[in-house]
């Protein structure tokens, strides 16, 4: 018998394996991202990098870029607008960072609102992951 109360199953993105062997061996996250646009954690990399120089609002649009390549993705691979993105499973990661690096940058540039809104649906998609990339 299935248990009706126990929600969606976890979604799992696909790995790319060139992008992500591409992002380790050093290349540039802009690099990677021209090459592999449906690839979140070259994003992510690139949302990070900018918002460590200081610069929230390019940060803010290479998080949202990835955030909406990642949900495309993710529906793709069955997820239905709620349910756990494991951050254990490592393809979901960049998703995931793109999703942090937007409520930072979102609460840097003065959107609350939207800041709050991608921390709670981190928190979520992933108590690991909010607990990782939050407290981290």
């Amino acid at each position: 018998m299935d248990n009706l109360l126990a929600g969606p199953p976890p979604t799992h993105l696909p790995d790319l394996p060139e992008a992500r062997e591409a992002l380790e061996s050093g290349a540039k996250a802009s690099d990677v991202a021209a090459r592999y646009p449906a690839h979140p954690a070259a994003w992510a990399a690139l949302a990070e990098e900018y918002f460590a120089q200081g610069h929230a609002v390019t940060s803010y649009a290479f998080a949202r870029t990835g955030y909406h390549r990642g949900l495309d993705q993710l529906r793709r691979n069955g997820w239905k607008g709620h349910g756990p993105i494991p951050w254990e499973h490592e393809p979901n990661r960049g998703f995931l960072r793109c999703l942090y690096s937007l409520a930072r940058a979102a609460q840097a540039i003065g959107e609350k609102d939207e800041a709050e809104r991608c921390l709670q649906f981190l928190k979520d998609s992933t108590e690991t992951g909010y607990e990782a990339l939050t407290k981290g």
